[in-house]
């Protein structure tokens, strides 16, 4: 879907606003609409009324589920109060779209630095008792289950690896990248042998295209793919496509000391985020999985 301007769901989500206390003043002020970015999964748009102006996600309204768990995934970092989210402002659907309004926060470049390493550390301080969470989510728009497990190596085998080899399958990709994963699948314990992490709430979608900071210098996040996991698979994937700064990772250490052995970890976590790509956006990442995949498995004995 476009998202192009539409007048029954831009109607319903100016309705929700101005049913919303404390947001509309009485004037109720025609809107201003800006298409602002998107995806084939949702367009996000800029939306002002009189002083007011609401960043909105805007999606089908099969895909509303997705945005609601974008907003219980804000909601569940905002209330830890260790890293600054926008403000989940309403959520609501039309006939053929859902949508989400956040409050727009005016970003300012940088911000993958050593504030946001403290903060990210602060927010993995927060644990539970099981790996998963209440309900399942999207990593962009992917399914991204969730169901509670209490051993980490096979959430991460269940719920993360296979799901996403599977997928590959359904996709075309077979040959060497289904052969060396089954070998993996069966030796996710392996590598992870005698590594026990505490189940710490995860931004879980953590690149840099999802961090940023305000004018003040405050670290903020945003598009969360949130679970209870391994902190150090937030930590892998800002590794994966750059652009955080070597304070972040002096400051998270700082903040909350590492253990060893991570880089075989952050390439087994980060093996995830690979697959996804390869499913979402083609064979461009189909060599990068398939070494990854080979090496994992290899390294496991396999």
């Amino acid at each position: 879907m476009s998202h192009a301007a539409d007048a029954a769901w831009m109607d319903a989500l100016v309705a929700t606003l101005r049913a919303t206390p404390g947001i509309v003043d009485a004037a109720k002020p025609s809107p201003a609409w800006r298409r602002i970015g998107g995806n084939g999964a949702a367009s996000v748009w800029s939306v002002a009324l009189g002083p007011s102006r609401f960043f909105a996600k805007v999606a089908d309204g099969q895909d509303a589920e997705m945005l609601a768990a974008e907003a219980d995934g804000l909601h569940a970092i905002g209330e830890t109060a260790s890293v600054r989210v926008p403000q989940v402002i309403a959520i609501g659907h039309a006939a053929s779209a859902a949508f989400l309004v956040l409050e727009w926060l005016d970003i300012a470049s940088g911000g993958r630095d050593g504030a946001l390493g403290r903060a990210l550390a602060r927010l993995h301080a927060h644990t539970a008792p099981r790996f998963g969470w209440h309900r399942d989510n999207t990593i962009g728009p992917t399914p991204q289950h969730n169901a509670w497990l209490d051993d980490w190596a096979t959430f991460f085998r269940e719920r993360r690896l296979a799901p996403q080899f599977a997928l590959a399958s359904r996709n075309g990709y077979g040959g060497a990248l289904q052969r060396h994963g089954e070998r993996l699948l069966g030796r996710v314990d392996a590598l992870l042998d005698g590594h026990q992490p505490r189940a710490s709430l995860l931004h879980g979608d953590m690149w840099a295209g999802n961090a940023s900071r305000l004018a003040d210098g405050t670290p903020v996040v945003f598009d969360p793919s949130t679970y209870y996991g391994d902190r150090e698979a937030d930590l892998a994937m800002t590794e994966l496509f750059g652009g955080f700064a070597p304070d972040f990772y002096a400051a998270y250490a700082e903040e909350s000391p590492l253990p060893d052995g991570r880089a075989q970890r952050r390439t087994l976590y980060n093996l995830y985020h690979v697959l996804n790509h390869l499913n979402l956006f083609g064979e461009g990442y189909l060599a990068r999985a398939e070494a990854m995949t080979a090496e994992l498995a290899a390294a496991a004995g396999a």
